[in-house]
């Protein structure tokens, strides 16, 4: 994804929002889902950022074929994200991820 392509969903994507994360989807016309993860300092040090971020990652990795077919997807990290494990990253985004119909 380019930065404009980031800049146009978090202008006119839809958006979820759960207790640690913000989803942004937006239909794009590469016909392929794509993923941008957005982790800020206030969430922790580089170290438990790219923790986040790789357990985010995973649950898309092992997901992919659940969740919206040919959208741009931005998941951004709330601060007490770090304190997730997989499992219950999987939980909270499966919960507004899965069989939602995406705008």
């Amino acid at each position: 994804m380019k930065r404009s392509d980031f800049v146009n969903l978090n202008r006119s994507g839809k958006r979820l929002e759960t207790k640690h994360f913000v989803v942004l989807l937006k239909p794009n016309q590469v016909g392929i889902t794509r993923l941008g993860v957005t982790v800020s300092k206030k969430v922790g040090n580089s170290v438990i950022r790219n923790r986040v971020k790789r357990i985010v990652r995973e649950f898309f990795r092992l997901n992919k074929h659940l969740l919206p077919q040919g959208h741009d997807m931005v998941i951004i990290a709330r601060p007490g994200a770090a304190r997730l494990d997989f499992w219950k990253v999987k939980e909270e985004l499966g919960e507004v991820l899965f069989n939602k119909n995406p705008g």
